[in-house]
């Protein structure tokens, strides 16, 4: 199985402050990875600079067996990297069927397929960004990612902030998106457990340095590693 996604050597942070020193990450085809660990430690930075909008002071990154390195943000999203924010970043004053069909690229990911993952989206297309809860942002979020129907979508923290019964629903998509679909993704995630349980390799930052890596069947084994690394509250 080749690799989609390679980073060698990459440090990288915002203007001259340096956050993220000689990390090394690889994400096969059809694989999802997890990245850990606990706040401030560089995970957001990692992604930001996947997706271009940070500063790169050495190392590569090789998405699909291209250089990315010196791409902007735009030709990264055309390439295939589709990105799921923390702030959602909808637009609030479209409808959700709007929302969705703004950014559609051809593909298998259209938008029957969007609210066959999310009913509740189908049920609210007409509703504009912010009459949505935030959990059905989230959502939207998510399904808007797929219309561009990328090869490797990143997501910084779908679940943060919403209620359990939503966080089961998204990791319940995550699941199809994965294990089902077999879409590639790195995911940063609190719930720790969760997430392992449905990814097949995870790498823990502290630091702006990976200081674990392996199969997340066999962290999620470990819990004295989780403790360690993200601390009780993160690993249950």
């Amino acid at each position: 199985m080749r690799d989609l996604l390679r980073i060698e050597e990459l440090t990288a942070g915002y203007g001259e402050a340096i956050v993220l020193f000689d990390v090394n990450v690889t994400v096969k085809e059809g694989k999802a990875l997890a990245l850990l660990g606990r706040n401030g430690v560089g995970k957001t930075t990692l992604v930001n600079t996947i997706i271009g909008v940070t500063r790169q002071r050495k190392g590569v990154i090789q998405f699909n067996g291209r250089d990315m390195s010196r791409l902007d943000p735009e030709d990264r999203a055309h390439a295939g990297i589709g990105w799921v924010p923390q702030e959602r970043n909808i637009f609030k004053s479209l409808t959700v069927l709007e929302n969705l069909t703004a950014v559609a690229q051809p593909g298998p990911w259209n938008v029957e397929r969007v609210f066959d993952m999310f009913p509740r989206l189908s049920e609210r297309k007409s509703n504009l960004g912010n009459q949505l809860s935030g959990g059905e942002q989230q959502m939207l979020a998510i399904g808007r990612a797929l219309m561009l129907n990328p090869k490797l979508l990143l997501l910084d923290e779908p679940t943060e902030g919403l209620a359990p019964i939503i966080v089961e629903e998204l990791l319940r998509a995550l699941q199809r998106l994965f294990r089902e679909e077999g879409l590639s993704g790195i995911v940063i995630e609190q719930h720790a457990k969760k997430i392992l349980g449905m990814t097949d390799d995870a790498i823990v930052l502290e630091r702006g340095r990976v200081v674990l890596s392996g199969h997340s069947a066999d962290l999620l084994a470990d819990s004295a590693q989780l403790e360690h690394y993200l601390g009780l509250a993160a690993a249950g």
